[in-house]
């Protein structure tokens, strides 16, 4: 039984990426990675993830999901008439054994490398789940739940639960498609503060707000497109802002620590970004620094939105709530808590990453230790130089 039965099955954020990429640079040529950062076996699921991989590049757009996409006032129809005829390819994938563990990489056209992200970590997850788990499923995810938005209503003041934001960002290491779609619809019946969901799938079939702007591929690609190194940020930022104006105007922060960001971000950027997301490094301390900027730069941040988004779960959220309350906008995006927290089960820590564009390494330097990758260690000494960080 395919895992995944739509081509919609994925988050919003690699649609809305891939339509600039299409526009702006449909000659780019990328390399993508999988890595694990559990030390966990994997090997004796490859056929069955390889399989489920092929059967994901059959997925094609229905025309009732075109006409979906097209309601958007940010889609083109030129975009969604290439996504309709062509969809995922399956012969960019390699899927083999590294160093006795298991390896997937996708190499071509950026614009066709970009969608594999999600699929791939979201098979990965569920063949992983299927195998060690399966005994559990949906009735524990949804009980589960239960007892946290039980707790969540019995904490907030009716107050401080009208100011509460939250969006599942749940599907790349999710338990199963089966599970989140029972936990969005349970958040979508249960709690007033929901406001979407990043998958566009669930967005469509439940009538939710789809979630989501860029990733660090974004920034990273760019330091490969032809920008001087140091410029490389700010071009990311102008052309977002180029392909989608006012729309999707949330900005990560993180790609070269928020540090490097906000001296990038000047009166321009930070009044047209509707606000910032927050993906590493201490939440507090990030989002003390994002009011501080604006306030220097003279505009109001009661006026502007925070999006928390890294490794959350509802009691930081309640806490992150409490602290910035009035201050500024702040919003919630929480993945693995909400569509993998079962009794027992140990989520996977899994991610596929851009290592190379057009050539050349690529490399993030986010605002948390460990989460640093690319193999060019000269490259991250010059990417560190360009952005004023110590070596």
């Amino acid at each position: 039984m395919p895992i995944l039965e739509s081509l919609l099955d994925t988050d919003a954020y690699k649609l809305h990426m891939q339509q600039a990429v299409f526009h702006h640079y449909p000659d780019a040529e990328v390399v993508a990675e999988f890595h694990s950062r559990n030390d966990e076996d994997l090997l004796p699921l490859m056929g069955q993830i390889e399989e489920q991989l092929r059967q994901a590049g059959r997925l094609r757009l229905s025309l009732e999901e075109g006409r979906y996409l097209a309601q958007r006032p940010f889609l083109s129809q030129d975009y969604i008439d290439h996504l309709s005829h062509k969809p995922l390819d399956a012969s960019l994938l390699e899927v083999h054994e590294r160093e006795g563990r298991l390896a997937v990489r996708v190499s071509g056209l950026w614009q066709d490398v970009i969608l594999w992200e999600i699929p791939i970590l979201a098979i990965i997850s569920e063949m992983r789940n299927r195998f060690r788990y399966p005994q559990l499923g949906v009735s524990e995810a949804v009980a589960r739940l239960d007892q946290k938005l039980d707790w969540l209503s019995g904490e907030l003041s009716a107050e401080e639960m009208e100011g509460f934001s939250l969006v599942d960002f749940g599907t790349r290491r999710r338990f199963s498609r089966a599970v989140q779609e029972a936990v969005v619809t349970r958040l979508q019946e249960r709690l007033p503060a929901f406001r979407g969901t990043s998958n566009y799938r669930l967005a469509h079939r439940l009538g939710l707000p789809a979630v989501g702007t860029q990733a660090h591929e974004w920034f990273q690609a760019h330091q490969q497109l032809g920008f001087p190194l140091a410029q490389s940020q700010r071009a990311a930022l102008l052309t977002w802002l180029e392909e989608f104006d006012d729309h999707l105007g949330i900005a990560l922060t993180d790609c070269i620590t928020m540090d490097a960001f906000l001296r990038d971000f000047d009166f321009e950027l930070a009044s047209r970004y509707q606000g910032l997301r927050h993906d590493s490094g201490d939440p507090v301390v990030w989002g003390e620094k994002a009011i501080a900027h604006y306030q220097r730069l003279g505009i109001d941040p009661r006026g502007k939105t925070l999006v928390f988004s890294d490794g959350l779960d509802l009691p930081r959220a309640v806490a992150l709530l409490r602290h910035f309350r009035g201050r500024i906008n702040t919003s919630f995006g929480i993945g693995t808590q909400l569509t993998c927290d079962l009794p027992g089960v140990s989520p996977m820590n899994i991610v596929f990453k851009l290592v190379e564009c057009n050539g050349g390494p690529v490399a993030k330097i986010s605002d948390s230790a460990g989460k640093t990758l690319c193999r060019d260690a000269d490259f991250i000494r010059r990417l560190r130089q360009a952005f004023q960080l110590s070596l």
